[in-house]
C-alpha cells in the first residue's frame, strides 16, 4: 500500500488500522467462519530510503517486528531495525566461517551431587570465540544458528565431543559419569534418525553406552509434539539416553509431559533458585516440585546455585543434584580436568 500526500502521521495511522480492522472480520470459506490477521510494516519516504528496493526492505523489517511483537498490528521502521538486520547478517557470515574455521569450544559446568558432594555428571556449554570480537554470547548466536538450521551441524560437533569426553571420564574417574547436551528442538525435526551420522550410530561405532549421555530439552518442544520428534525421543530412551526437562516451571508446564515422555531428570530453572534464601514462596515452590518429582520417581537439578545457604535449603528440601557458580563456573576442557581430578569439598552451613 502507497500512502502520498501526507501532511501528518496520524494520517497513515488511520489508514493501517482502518486495514487491520477490515482484515480481522470474519469471512466465510466453504461454510466455515475464517479469520485472520494483519502485521503491516511501515517506512518513510525520503526518511528512511530513497530507492524502491530500500524502502521495500526496510518495510519487510517492520513488518517482522510487528510480528514478534504479537501481530495483529503494525510498526514503523527505525534505524535500530536496520542495524539488528545489519548485525544479523553479519553473524550469520561469521558463524558459517566459525564451522569451518573451528572457533567453537566446549565449556563444561559440574553437577554436584547433594548427598555426598561427588561430582559424576556435567553439562556441555558451547562457546563462540571469535578471533576479533572474542567470546560471541550464545545468547545471540544460538537463536541465530537455530533460524538458519546451523543448528543441525553444530549440535552434532556439540554431542561428538562432548561424547568422546565422557567416554574418557568414564575410564578414568567414574565408570558412571554422565554428560549433559542441550538438544534443539530444531534438531529434533531433522530426520537424520537412519542415516550414518546420527548420534546413536555414532554412540554405537565408538563403543559409549547410551546411559553416559543426557540429552537436555525445554517445555516448548513437548508442545504440539511431531511424531518423528516423539519417535526419537523413544529411540533415545530405548539405547539407554536420560531425558532432562529444562527451565522447568518458567514455559507451559504440564504433568503428563513428564510420564508420557519418560523424563529422567527435571531441572528447578535459577529464577526460583536465586531468591529462596529471601522469598519464603520460592522456597516453597521448590520444595513442591522437588516433592512432586520424586513422587514421579524423578531426579531433580538445581540450576544457579551460588551460595551456601541456597545449596543448604536445597539439600533440606531433599534436591538430588546442583550446578551454579557456588561449585563452578563452565570451564575448558584442561580445567574440568583438573577439577574432577581434586574436586572442592561440599560446601555446608555451619
Amino acid at each position: 500500500v502507497m500512502l502520498s500526500g501526507l501532511e501528518e502521521q496520524q494520517q497513515i495511522e488511520r489508514v493501517v488500522q482502518q486495514i487491520i480492522d477490515s482484515l480481522a472480520e470474519p469471512f466465510h470459506l466453504q461454510g466455515e467462519k475464517v479469520f485472520i490477521s494483519a502485521s503491516i510494516g511501515i517506512t518513510l519516504y525520503p526518511v528512511d530510503g530513497s530507492s524502491l528496493d530500500d524502502l521495500l526492505k526496510f518495510a519487510d523489517q517492520a513488518m517482522y517486528q510487528a510480528k514478534n511483537t504479537g501481530r495483529n498490528r503494525y510498526s514503523y521502521f527505525t534505524r535500530g531495525l536496520q542495524q539488528a538486520a545489519d548485525k544479523r547478517m553479519y553473524l550469520t557470515r561469521e558463524l558459517r566461517n566459525a564451522i569451518n574455521t573451528e572457533q567453537f569450544e566446549l565449556y563444561y559446568q559440574p553437577i554436584v551431587d547433594l548427598r555426598s558432594g561427588a561430582v559424576y555428571k556435567a553439562e556441555a556449554l558451547i562457546r563462540w570465540l571469535h578471533p576479533e570480537k572474542g567470546v560471541v554470547s550464545p545468547n545471540d548466536f544460538i537463536p541465530l544458528a537455530e533460524d538458519t538450521g546451523l543448528i543441525v551441524e553444530l549440535g552434532t560437533w556439540v554431542f561428538k565431543q562432548a561424547a568422546q569426553c565422557v567416554k574418557e571420564w568414564r575410564q578414568k574417574y567414574n565408570k558412571n559419569f554422565q554428560i549433559a547436551v542441550n538438544k534443539s528442538p530444531v534438531q529434533f525435526m531433522e530426520d537424520d534418525m537412519h542415516d550414518g551420522d546420527s548420534w546413536l550410530d555414532y554412540l554405537q561405532q565408538h563403543d559409549i553406552a547410551g546411559n553416559a549421555i543426557i540429552i537436555e530439552i525445554t517445555e516448548g518442544i513437548l508442545l504440539d509434539t511431531p511424531e518423528i520428534v516423539l519417535e526419537k525421543m523413544q529411540a533415545f530412551k530405548a539405547a539407554g539416553i536420560g531425558l532432562s526437562l529444562d527451565d522447568f516451571g518458567t514455559g507451559y508446564s504440564s504433568l503428563s509431559y513428564l510420564k508420557k515422555f519418560d523424563i529422567d531428570f527435571i531441572k528447578i530453572d535459577r529464577a526460583f533458585v536465586k531468591n529462596i534464601d529471601d522469598h519464603a514462596d520460592d522456597l516453597a515452590l521448590c520444595e513442591a516440585i522437588i516433592v512432586m518429582a520424586h513422587k514421579l520417581g524423578l531426579s531433580v537439578i538445581a540450576e544457579g546455585v551460588e551460595t551456601t545457604q541456597q545449596q543448604q535449603l536445597l539439600i533440606d528440601a531433599g534436591c538430588d543434584f546442583a550446578q551454579g557458580y557456588l561449585f563452578s563456573r563452565p570451564i575448558p576442557l584442561a580445567q574440568f580436568t583438573d577439577y574432577l581430578q581434586s574436586p572442592p569439598a561440599l560446601k555446608r552451613l555451619q
